[in-house]
């Protein structure tokens, strides 16, 4: 018999005669005539009752049977009496697929979210985890339909790299050598890395195939241990050819909208948890999303807003910082109480690539500000001009010889093109109102943490 998940056969609307059912034991509650055991197998937040008789081949293995025991179970689906669930199982069978220790650390209460940091391997099996781990697959199919759908290619963006996208130093190093030996002579003849960004790989994809996007593993040594960083994380990446600042933030606006419908269609139920549990605020937040549309404001006018709101910031504001946490979030959360994109910000704290704007003093960048969250999207309108290029490189003293391939792509064909970065994590936060990016991830690498 074809095992049938509990997701499944909860949606059914009528009985089933026969039914193989195979989880995990949450609960088990003995009277004198029959065991309830309370089975989940990961497939939906909801458990279902199995109803075990001392006939019952198998019936022997209950003793055996405790919190955290893999099961096998056939036996008819039919209508029950108790209250919170409209079917429950009638076990014909039962078998002990797996045996669980009484020391089990998982009961049946709440336990921290710190102490379950410290069992990440256990953790997805309890009701929050095995729901964000669920929305986390939901999403990224999402995006990657969105993406079908809008008639972008997925490409694949090396993990190894010998450019540093960003700039800012902030990488993990790759090397079969020791610290003495030259890079010249290690694995690939010159310093590598694991990197922080596809996108320069994503714009030589776009340059040829128009509208591409990839979505995967990003690494950055940043030794910081905030609630929003980690070491390991994902990140989509999204390049658009003949694409202006503008259509890049439309793309943007259009994928956080869809991904949201779309969550809120098809994890219901897990969406609920958090909303009931996590953050009271969720589903006002979601809708936000989903429903108004996005401001668009320029950095000049966002940082006059803040420098006249009455409230103290810890980082005092002035034209040219690159703001703050705490100063995106007041514009998203209490200013506008939506979603913001901030556009045209000073040269000065932006990367390299940017298109330089008519003032000379500002780049056409972008980032999209969310509540709670800050800032969930990066992104600009890429400099598509060789000469303006070559400036802006050597004003930051970054060798051309490094970026050959790079400088070939303005030297034949070059046309106006945009992307962005989205932080796959933080866009979990914001769906389910978890504060902390090691939350969202199954097994998070942060300074000092490479457990599991």
């Amino acid at each position: 018999m074809k095992r049938t998940k509990i997701k499944a056969l909860l949606a059914r609307t009528a009985p089933l005669e026969n039914v193989l059912i195979k989880g995990w034991v949450r609960t088990r509650r003995d009277t004198k005539e029959f065991s309830f055991i309370e089975v989940n197998d990961g497939s939906c937040l909801a458990s279902i009752q199995v109803i075990v008789d001392a006939g019952t081949p198998g019936a022997e293995f209950l003793p055996r049977i405790s919190t955290g025991a893999a099961v096998a179970v056939t036996g008819e689906m039919v209508p029950s009496p108790g209250k919170g669930q409209a079917f429950e199982i009638r076990s014909r069978g039962l078998e002990l697929v797996g045996t669980s220790q009484e020391a089990y650390p998982l009961q049946k209460k709440r336990h921290s979210d710190e102490f379950l940091r410290t069992i990440a391997h256990l953790r997805p099996r309890t009701n929050k985890y095995g729901a964000i781990m669920r929305i986390r697959s939901k999403t990224s199919h999402l995006i990657h339909r969105f993406f079908e759908e809008e008639g972008f290619f997925l490409i694949h963006t090396p993990i190894i790299t010998g450019s540093d996208c960003e700039g800012a130093g902030e990488m993990f190093r790759i090397t079969t050598v020791s610290g003495s030996t030259p890079a010249s002579d290690d694995f690939f003849g010159q310093e590598t890395n694991l990197t922080v960004s596809g996108q320069l790989s994503a714009e030589m994809m776009a340059l040829a195939l128009g509208d591409v996007y990839t979505f995967g593993p990003t690494f950055r040594a940043e030794n910081s241990n905030t609630s929003r960083h980690a070491a390991e994380f994902w990140m989509l990446e999204p390049e658009m050819a003949f694409c202006d600042l503008t259509g890049n933030m439309d793309i943007a606006e259009a994928l956080i909208k869809y991904v949201v419908q779309g969550v809120l269609e098809s994890c219901a139920e897990d969406i609920a948890l958090f909303a009931n549990f996590v953050d009271k605020t969720l589903m006002k937040t979601l809708t936000s999303l989903r429903d108004d549309a996005y401001i668009r404001l320029s950095y000049a006018d966002a940082v006059e807003i803040l420098l006249k709101a009455k409230k103290p910031f810890d980082y005092p504001v002035s034209f040219g910082i690159d703001l703050q946490s705490e100063h995106e979030r007041y514009l998203a959360e209490e200013h506008f109480k939506k979603p913001v994109f901030l556009y045209n910000y000073p040269k000065g704290i932006k990367p390299f690539y940017m298109r330089m704007n008519d003032d000379g003093e500002t780049v056409a960048a972008m980032d999209l500000l969310v509540p709670r969250i800050g800032e969930l999207i990066g992104g600009s309108q890429r400099e598509e001009r060789e000469d303006k290029l070559q400036e802006r490189m050597q004003a930051l003293n970054l060798p051309e010889a490094d970026y050959w391939w790079y400088m070939d792509s303005r030297r034949f064909g070059s046309v106006p093109h945009s992307g962005f970065g989205l932080g796959f994590e933080r866009l979990l936060m914001l769906l389910t109102g978890i504060s902390n990016i090691r939350d969202v991830i199954a097994f998070p690498r942060t300074p000092g943490s490479i457990d599991f």
